[in-house]
């Protein structure tokens, strides 16, 4: 298909979508559809974690077994989101959609059913390619279902459903784990996939990107970058820093996505342009949404520690004591979605930064080896506010500050920044926990705990200031027959 007939598609679909307020599917069946994905996709960034005990004990493995049980569906899944973006907007979101739930869903009944830890490990990395088509595709699917005067609200939902995912991963896991199996952390996938397979081919509506070329060299060099600093980011705790395969992967990969920015600014049809982050909404959403990530998947990944390992908590226990953190969205964010339809997603959006940096430098004020659950509650619920705050403004300042018919581009290359942070921030911080704590003890658990959280809290309230470099949203200017229909923002163009 050519660029033209691509556009003449689109046209055709935004045409037929102006004449009935929303497109054939239904704006609801689309939130539920791309709702209910996306929590399955987000969910297994961290599900596997309190499971890896039962995993080992019964498939056996070494230790860096099954670290590759969890590294290998984000490396998979961070390195193709891109790609899973730009096949959505060449070949049909929805088509490609169907295609990444059905691989996703066999994907998560091989884990289930795996015979030893290397089928297990191979099983989570098809997961990740999976995922990595249809995580991206939800947001765009989503955008074309719902007017513009209700996306805010719709992506309320949409943020609270796939924030109390990545959150709740350990609680989830530690329950099916310590109740029923660890089977079941996958085979929980397999119902849902299948129940959405249909409503998903039947409910949703078709819909195109430009319809240009796929970029081969591009996803070549984002792809590989991507692995390469991935890779080293989760193998540097376990193998040293100044291993070589760690650097190998780190400055390879920076090289690779060195030539990435290059190649985007040159090519004729990359699969980023980088004029996108001329907008300075596109450049700051995307600095605060990977500096979040950050200092929010490290935290929670040292404080689930710090409640089983130090507290005394079992996994269950732990997780339902974090969910005055981890089940904020569910309250807040649907409310955050309206209140950035009204006022604008930018003050929205710093504010549950601030506030998320506020709590986490409260927690590092008072965990101790035998703190009270009271004494931490305030940190957990100011942190829960701002985590809800954040991811339905977010999601809404993304897909507006790029024309619609780059939105998949937009959603993937956010999404592929949130991974990327969530394992630098496993990384950073548990690089500062090993320098000045450790396992020994309760107290030298809390040495090290301490001082990582005070670097988590100053990188999210970095990510505030990225928020307050958007510019502020005004009313769209009067459009020609020639320009495209877009929301307008402030001086969003530098």
């Amino acid at each position: 298909m050519s660029q033209r007939q691509g556009k003449q598609r689109e046209e055709s679909e935004q045409s037929e979508q102006g004449k009935t307020g929303t497109p054939r599917g239904g704006a609801v069946w689309a939130l539920v559809i791309t709702s209910v994905a996306g929590f399955m996709a987000a969910l297994d960034n961290l599900v596997v974690t309190t499971a890896l005990p039962s995993i080992r004990k019964d498939l056996g493995g070494a230790l860096d077994d099954l670290e590759w049980t969890v590294s290998a569906y984000t490396l998979t899944f961070a390195v193709l989101l891109m790609f899973g973006a730009a096949l959505g907007d060449r070949f049909g979101r929805r088509r490609l959609f169907l295609a990444g739930l059905t691989v996703f869903t066999g994907a998560s009944a091989a884990a289930a059913m795996a015979p030893g830890i290397d089928s297990l490990i191979a099983a989570r990395a098809v997961q990740g390619v999976g995922a990595a088509i249809m995580m991206p595709l939800t947001l765009t699917l989503l955008t074309a279902a719902v007017p513009a005067a209700k996306r805010g609200m719709a992506f309320g939902i949409w943020g609270a459903v796939n924030g109390l995912a990545v959150a709740s991963g350990p609680l989830i896991g530690g329950s099916l784990t310590e109740h029923i199996s660890w089977h079941w952390i996958f085979w929980l996938n397999v119902p849902l996939g299948l129940a959405l397979l249909p409503l998903a081919r039947l409910r949703l509506a078709e819909s195109h990107g430009t319809g240009a070329p796929l970029d081969i060299t591009g996803t070549l060099l984002a792809s590989g970058g991507l692995f390469g600093i991935v890779y080293g980011l989760v193998r540097g705790p376990a193998d040293g820093w100044t291993s070589s395969y760690v650097l190998t992967g780190l400055l390879a990969g920076s090289a690779l996505l060195v030539a990435f920015v290059v190649h985007g600014t040159r090519a004729k049809n990359p699969m980023l342009p980088m004029r996108l982050f001329r907008s300075r909404a596109f450049a700051g959403i995307n600095a605060a949404s990977l500096l979040m990530f950050l200092g929010m998947f490290g935290s929670i990944f040292l404080l689930s520690q710090y409640m089983q390992g130090v507290l005394g908590y079992s996994p269950t226990e732990a997780g339902l004591r974090m969910l005055p953190w981890t089940g904020m969205p569910m309250l807040v964010a649907p409310i955050a979605g309206i209140l950035s339809d009204r006022i604008g997603g930018r003050p929205v959006v710093a504010t549950g930064l601030f506030l998320q940096a506020a709590g986490l430098g409260y927690m590092a004020s008072v965990v101790t080896a035998d703190a009270s659950y009271a004494i931490q509650l305030p940190g957990l619920i100011i942190s829960g506010i701002g985590m809800a705050l954040f991811f339905a403004p977010a999601a809404n300042l993304v897909m507006s500050g790029v024309r619609p018919s780059e939105q998949g581009i937009a959603s993937g290359a956010n999404n592929a920044l949130r991974e990327v942070g969530g394992a630098l921030g496993i990384a950073v911080m548990g690089s500062i926990f090993a320098a000045q704590g450790g396992y020994e003890s309760g107290q030298t658990f809390v040495d090290g705990l301490r001082p990582a959280l005070v670097v988590g809290s100053a990188v999210v309230a970095l990510a505030g200031v990225a928020a307050l470099l958007i510019p502020a949203a005004r009313r769209p200017a009067p459009v020609t027959d020639s320009a495209e229909r877009v929301p307008v923002l402030e001086s969003a163009v530098h």
